[in-house]
C-alpha cells in the first residue's frame, strides 16, 4: 500500500469520526420554544448549558435529584415542560437520575453517535434541552433506563 493511500484512508476515517462528534448546535431543528444563544447562557449556568445545550454529561453522583424520592413531577429546566414522574424514578446505583418511562409527549429521542457506539440521546420535546440518554437495562415493565442530568431538570413536589 502506497503511502499516498494510507493517508487518504486515514484522512477518510477521521473525516466520518468527526461527522459524528459534531455539536449539537450543527443539527437544525425547530421547537415550540426557541431562545438565542445569548438568552441561554444568561438564564443557565455554566454546566447547565454545557449538558442542555451542547450535548454534555454532569459528573455521575453530583446531582442532589439522584437520590430526591419525593412524591412530584421533573420539569424541563429550560422550558418548564413536565418530564418524568416521580413515580417512575428508581435508584439505578448510577449516579444520575434514573427512570424507566417518560410522561407522554414530553421528550424525544435521537441517535448519539459521538463515543464507538450508537446510544439513543433524549431531549425535551419542547425546547430541545439534552436530558440525557436511554439505555435497554431499566427494570420492569419498560426495561428501559432513562439516565439523567440532573441540571437539566427541576423537580416540583406534589
Amino acid at each position: 500500500m502506497t503511502r499516498r493511500r494510507v493517508l487518504f484512508t486515514g484522512g477518510a476515517a477521521l473525516g466520518a469520526l468527526m461527522i459524528g462528534l459534531r455539536p449539537a448546535s450543527a443539527v437544525q431543528e425547530t421547537f415550540e420554544v426557541t431562545r438565542s444563544e445569548a438568552e441561554w447562557r444568561a438564564m443557565l449556568t455554566p454546566l447547565q448549558y454545557k449538558v442542555m445545550r451542547e450535548e454534555g454529561t454532569e459528573r455521575a453522583g453530583t446531582s442532589p435529584l439522584d437520590k430526591l424520592y419525593d412524591a412530584g413531577v421533573y420539569h424541563c429546566r429550560g422550558c418548564d415542560l413536565a418530564l418524568y414522574s416521580s413515580e417512575h424514578k428508581y435508584d439505578s446505583g448510577t449516579g444520575w437520575p434514573s427512570f424507566w418511562k417518560a410522561l407522554p409527549n414530553a421528550i424525544e429521542t435521537k441517535p448519539d453517535r459521538k463515543l464507538l457506539s450508537v446510544r439513543t440521546e433524549c431531549h425535551c420535546r419542547r425546547c430541545g434541552s439534552h436530558l440525557g440518554h436511554i439505555f435497554d437495562d431499566g427494570p420492569k415493565p419498560t426495561g428501559k433506563r432513562h439516565c439523567l442530568n440532573g441540571v437539566s431538570l427541576v423537580f416540583r413536589a406534589a
